[in-house]
C-alpha cells in the first residue's frame, strides 16, 4: 500500500516545488543545492553525524523560493489525517504510566519530577506522538487493544511483547527530554516553561537539577529493561550528545559563534539526537533490518532539525503567551540562532553583537530590528521547509506498508512535518 491520492500530490507538488528551487541555472542556485544536501545529508557508520563545510554565505546569492514549499505543507496537514488523533488513546496510557513512574517515596522529589507531567502541563508530547506512529507504521500487525491498558510492571522488568518495549522507549524518550528541559532552565535562568513558573524559581535551582538527574536515573532503569544492548547504546548516546550540545554553547569561539556549520552541529547534539536515536530504537526493537532503521534515524534527525530551526524563528514571530516561555529568549541569553546568522549576512553590524553576545545596551533590541530588516526569518524557515521534506521522503522510502493502519501512520508521521512547521508554540 503507499499513500493515498491527494497525499502523493501533496508530496509531489512539495519535491517539484524543492527541485525548482535547487536546480536553478544561476550560481546562487547551484549554491543553495550544495548546501542543502551538505550538513547531516548521509550519517556514516553508527549514524554518527558528520557535518561538512556550511557556510551562511551561500544563501546570499539569491533570494529563496519557498513559498511553494510552505503552501504545500500547509495543504498536506488539510488533506493528512491527525496525528495526535491516530494514537491518542495509547498516548494516553503511555502518559499514565509516565506519571506513576516518577513517583518516589520523598514528596519534594515527586512533586519536583512529575511537575511537566501533571495532566494538561504535559506540553505537545510530539516526541512519543512519533515514535508511537513509528512502531505502527513499520508493524506487520494492528495493536490489540490490550495495550491500552496501563502496564502495570515495575521500570526493572523486562516487557515480554514487543509493543510494550517500543511504548518504553517512547516513555524512556519523554523522561530525557522533560529531564533536559528542567536542566536548561537552570542554565539560561528561565522563569517560565509551558505556561507554568519554570520549576527552578519554584523549588530552587538544586532541585530542578537534581529532579532532572532524577529523571535520567529512572530512563536508564526502564532502558536496562529492554536488554538490548544496541538500544541502550543508542539512548546512552543522547545523553552524551545533549551533554556535549550544551559545552559546545558554552565554550564556543568567535568563529563558532557566527558559523552556521557549529550552529546545526549544536542543533543535532541538542534536539535532534534524541528524536533520530529513539526513532532507529523503534524500528530496532520492532525487528527491522538496518536499512530501515536507518530510515528511521534519518526521519527522526530531519524532523528534529526542522522542529528547531521553527522554535528559532518562534523566539522572534511569538509572543510570551503563545510560546509559554520569554519571547526574545535566545537573544536575551547571548545566543545567535539561525535568523541571527542568516540576517549577519545582510547586516554586518550584527557580528560584533554576535561576538559580545549581545551584553551591551541596546543589542538585543538591535538586533531583532535587523533580522527583521533581512532574510533572515524566511531562509530559516526555507531550512526548515527542506528539512521538514526530507523527513518526509524518508516516510516515502520505507517498504510497503502491510496494513491499512501502518499507512495511516505513516500518513500521520508524513503530517507531522507539516505541523512542525505551521506550529506557533
Amino acid at each position: 500500500m503507499r499513500c493515498s491520492r491527494s497525499l502523493v500530490s501533496a508530496i509531489v507538488a512539495l519535491r517539484s516545488t524543492s527541485s525548482a528551487c535547487r536546480t536553478g541555472s544561476t550560481s546562487g542556485s547551484q549554491a543553495l543545492q550544495l548546501l542543502l544536501e551538505g550538513p547531516l545529508s548521509q550519517p556514516p557508520a553508527q549514524h554518527r553525524p558528520h557535518f561538512h563545510e556550511l557556510h551562511s554565505r551561500h544563501f546570499n546569492q539569491g533570494a529563496l523560493p519557498q513559498a511553494g514549499i510552505l503552501q504545500t505543507l500547509a495543504h498536506l496537514r488539510t488533506t493528512a489525517p491527525d496525528p495526535f488523533a491516530i494514537v491518542k488513546d495509547e498516548l494516553e496510557t503511555v502518559s499514565e504510566r509516565l506519571r506513576r513512574s516518577v513517583l518516589t517515596e520523598v514528596p519534594v522529589l515527586s512533586r519536583a519530577a512529575s511537575y511537566f507531567f501533571q495532566l494538561g502541563v504535559e506540553g505537545k508530547r510530539l516526541r512519543p506522538t512519533m515514535l508511537l506512529l513509528m512502531a505502527s507504521s513499520l508493524s506487520s500487525v494492528v495493536p490489540s487493544t490490550a495495550f491500552l491498558a496501563v502496564d502495570e510492571s515495575p521500570p526493572d522488568q523486562h516487557p515480554k511483547e514487543c509493543r510494550r518495549r517500543q511504548q518504553r522507549i517512547a516513555e524512556i524518550t519523554e523522561m530525557i527530554h522533560v529531564a533536559s528541559l528542567l536542566h536548561d532552565d537552570v542554565i539560561d535562568n528561565s522563569d517560565s516553561r509551558r505556561g507554568l513558573a519554570a520549576l527552578n524559581t519554584v523549588l530552587g535551582n538544586k532541585t530542578a537539577i537534581l529532579a532532572g538527574d532524577f529523571l535520567l536515573a529512572r530512563a536508564s532503569i526502564t532502558l536496562a529493561s529492554l536488554r538490548n544492548v544496541e538500544v541502550i547504546q543508542l539512548l546512552s548516546q543522547v545523553i552524551e550528545d545533549l551533554v556535549s550540545g550544551e559545552i559546545l554553547q558554552m565554550t564556543t569561539s568567535p568563529d563558532q559563534l557566527v558559523s552556521l556549520d557549529h550552529y546545526v552541529r549544536k542543533t543535532f547534539f541538542k534536539t535532534a539526537s534524541l528524536m533520530a536515536n529513539s526513532c532507529k530504537a523503534i524500528a530496532i526493537l520492532g525487528g527491522q533490518p538496518v536499512e530501515v532503521s536507518k530510515l528511521a534515524w534519518d526521519y527522526g534527525r530531519n524532523l528534529g532539525l526542522a522542529f528547531q530551526l521553527v522554535d528559532d524563528l518562534l523566539d522572534f514571530t511569538g509572543s510570551t503567551k503563545s510560546l509559554g516561555k520569554p519571547a526574545l529568549n535566545d537573544l536575551e541569553a547571548g545566543l545567535a540562532t539561525a535568523p541571527v546568522l542568516f540576517a549577519a549576512e545582510e547586516h554586518p553590524q550584527l557580528r560584533p553583537m554576535i561576538l559580545r553576545k549581545f551584553a551591551e545596551p541596546g543589542d538585543v533590541q538591535l538586533a531583532q530590528q535587523l533580522v527583521f530588516d533581512s532574510q533572515g526569518l524566511d531562509k530559516t524557515r526555507s531550512f526548515a521547509a527542506h528539512h521538514a521534506q526530507q523527513a518526509a521522503d524518508v516516510i516515502d522510502a520505507f517498504p510497503p506498508a502491510s496494513t491499512e493502519h501502518a499507512q495511516k501512520c505513516r500518513e500521520g508521521l508524513m503530517a507531522i512535518t507539516s505541523r512542525v512547521l505551521s506550529r506557533t508554540k
